[in-house]
């Protein structure tokens, strides 16, 4: 029986949400399932997976066969370095220590970058709501500006002749 790992869809027409499960290779996409080893939803940003990942260690070793974006996601969580650094123990070309300390590491970094996405991203949201807010500032400044332009009174037309003539009358009572 060729066992897959594979994604089983859920969710509405726009909104898809996936179960990352182990199923029989024939068995139809949203089908029969052997055993569910995760989540995984495409719509957040970074994407949310939640993933056994000792389960799906087990069964790569028993032979499972990953789609391809199974294997990105496998990928992408770690399961698949795992799996490479067991093949190394088990040849003897390290020891478990060894393995155990170079996936914690890897673990770290691949944390450090998706920590700093998920702020870069909140920064990004921040600056793009002041931007917003100052323009949104800028418009209501410049409306109020014209109605106040709109709403003054038409004396000052007629006011302007008499100042001049008061100036003309200043100087010739200074001589």
């Amino acid at each position: 029986m060729p066992v897959k790992i594979r994604l089983q869809r859920h969710g509405k027409k726009a909104a898809a949400f996936f179960h990352i499960v182990i199923a029989d290779g024939r068995a139809p996409r949203d089908g029969k399932f052997i055993e569910k080893i995760g989540t995984y939803n495409p719509t957040t940003n970074p994407a949310t997976i939640n993933l056994d990942a000792d389960k799906a260690l087990t069964w790569l070793n028993n032979g499972a066969q990953p789609t391809d974006t199974c294997r990105a996601i496998l990928s992408y969580k770690g399961v698949l370095y795992k799996n490479h650094l067991q093949g190394g123990v088990k040849k003897g070309a390290l020891t478990q220590e060894q393995a155990d300390a170079k996936f914690a590491k890897w673990m770290s970094e691949k944390e450090a970058k998706v920590v700093g996405k998920v702020d870069s991203l909140a920064n990004a949201k921040k600056d793009a709501y002041k931007n917003r807010m100052a323009a949104e500032a800028a418009a209501k400044d410049a409306k109020a500006a014209k109605v106040a332009a709109k709403n003054t009174p038409v004396a000052e037309e007629t006011a302007a002749p008499e100042v001049e003539a008061q100036a003309d009358a200043t100087p010739e009572a200074e001589a």
